[in-house]
């Protein structure tokens, strides 16, 4: 079930948040509001909702799940006790200043932290990458091993990276364990299970109890579902269904160019409007998640847009990878190692293929490469049109390997861009794919992801909004666009996200 569904938007969410506000409003009485906070019927509606919201996809692994929850469960437990009891061992080291020897305690915690880490990674390797490994395998030692049939749990891959921030969060000391309901709720809610944003278990913990929704945050709860529906129904869907009607031959250079446009116009407001309904509805049960993108499309370096591109992503790798591993603290070699194996990890995690890896490696190269002459003279003076460009570019032509599986697929693309592929009878020119409508689209699309970024425009909006006519008018043209979302959705055939694979 996704969020753009007619199922989700006219029947479950309704239901689920009707029954959640009458809950609450009666868990407000005063009579009664210590004994239903104890029995946690707020969070327990919750749990329910989204493993029904779960089910819906596949009933076989809504058990799957649950039991995946408790074994992280009974592991978080395994490590609190022991750090709290203070097991420890002490390791007698060799110095190396004095020739003497000195004692180094060692937590027995890490133990149970460090295996329940690899049997969860197991589990996403084992999901996600089986038939990648067993085709390199193949191919090194021409061996001939049959590939595996396997179904990966919707969202595995964001389970797994917050089943890893809880136990790593425990085992820190940045957070307790909470009760089973606590986990339970931290890794099924449903508006992030399946294509987050991943929230960290210590920014979640804290909000459990404490969260409660005033009528402005439902209003900005309202206004960002809204305006995720347009950027995922009216944009993304639209760049979509444009590009599935073009082929890989038989068109002409422009047709060809105007698909990396598409694209890249298309992933953006797919993911960014799928994280915008997400945290519109976290919002309106009293849980307020960071921002997942900021405007990505205005960065003038590779690395500035890994800081506005799924931010939650980067922050998860920089919080359990890039930092435990040194991160810039211990001189430039070390810094640029670290940053290599982030985006190395960054393009296995997006999928198993060939693709994806030489994808996170190019992002990879990018990044260290500006790491180091970020402070060159000639780095400094160059205009920012001359960098934005630049990055943009590198953008536009590298999201084409998470478009086509096939690397012969980009390189046929390639050519056709740059002349040196032909076809002698092309049956439709760019005239018949690209409509005014979709042309229409690509220049608000464009504006939308670049122009409203703008700190001047956004302190203008701000300003506009702040008095009564021009929040009035914000709210009519939300509801416009809401609307007209709506109407886009019953009348097309049904887009998942792209974001869902992975």
């Amino acid at each position: 079930m996704g969020f753009t569904t007619q199922v989700f938007l006219f029947v479950f969410f309704p239901v689920c948040l009707l029954s959640y506000i009458i809950v609450d409003k009666i868990s407000g009485l005063k009579i009664i509001k210590g004994f239903l906070d104890k029995l946690r019927v707020r969070d327990i509606l919750l749990i329910i909702f989204s493993l029904g919201f779960y089910m819906w996809t596949c009933f076989d692994n809504i058990f799957r799940l649950l039991f995946y929850i408790l074994a992280v469960y009974l592991s978080a437990l395994i490590i609190s006790y022991i750090k709290e009891k203070g097991y420890s061992v002490n390791l007698i080291r060799q110095s190396d200043d004095n020739g003497g020897t000195v004692k180094k305690r060692v937590f027995l915690c890490i133990i149970p932290f460090v295996t329940a880490v690899i049997l969860i990674t197991g589990v996403l390797v084992y999901c996600n990458y089986s038939n990648f490994l067993i085709d390199c395998w193949n191919g090194l030692f021409g061996d001939s091993v049959p590939y595996k049939s396997i179904i990966a749990p919707l969202g595995i891959s964001f389970i797994t990276f917050s089943a890893i921030s809880y136990l790593t969060d425990i085992y820190r000391w940045d957070a307790s364990t909470g009760s089973f309901i606590d986990c339970l709720l931290y890794l099924s809610f449903f508006p992030k299970i399946i294509s987050g944003p991943i929230v960290l278990w210590k920014d979640f913990q804290g909000q459990i109890k404490t969260r409660v929704v005033s009528l402005d945050d439902a209003v900005d709860g309202l206004n960002r579902i809204m305006i995720g529906f347009g950027k995922k129904i009216i944009l993304a869907d639209s760049f979509g269904a444009c590009l599935s009607k073009i082929p890989l031959s038989g068109i002409d250079r422009i047709t060809a160019a105007g698909t990396l446009i598409l694209y890249m116009l298309q992933i953006y407001y797919d993911f960014a409007g799928y994280s915008d309904i997400a945290i519109g509805i976290s919002k309106l049960f009293g849980f307020d998640f960071k921002e997942n993108f900021n405007f990505p499309y205005r960065s003038k370096s590779i690395t500035e847009f890994w800081r506005r591109w799924h931010i939650s992503l980067g922050s998860w790798f920089r919080e359990y990878i890039y930092f435990p591993l040194g991160g810039s603290r211990k001189g430039q070699g070390k810094t640029l190692r670290n940053l290599a194996v982030i985006f190395a990890l960054t393009g296995i995690w997006h999928g198993a293929g060939w693709n994806y890896i030489i994808w996170g490696m190019i992002n990879g190269i990018f990044a260290v490469v500006e790491r180091v002459v970020q402070k060159k003279k000639y780095y400094v003076k160059t205009p920012s049109t001359v960098k934005y460009i630049f990055t943009m570019l590198v953008v536009m032509l590298f999201w084409q390997l998470f478009r086509y599986e096939k690397l012969e697929d980009i390189s046929t693309l390639f050519g056709i861009i740059f002349g040196n592929i032909t076809f002698e009878n092309i049956s439709f020119t760019w005239e018949y794919y690209y409509d005014l409508q979709i042309i229409v689209f690509v220049i608000i699309g464009i504006a939308g992801s670049t122009l409203l970024g703008s700190p001047k425009l956004i302190a203008l909006k701000d300003k506009i909004i702040a008095t009564k006519a021009g929040y009035l008018v914000q709210e009519l043209l939300l509801l416009t666009v809401f609307v007209t979302a709506i109407l886009f959705m019953v009348n097309s055939t049904y887009s998942p996200f792209i974001y869902f694979q992975y």
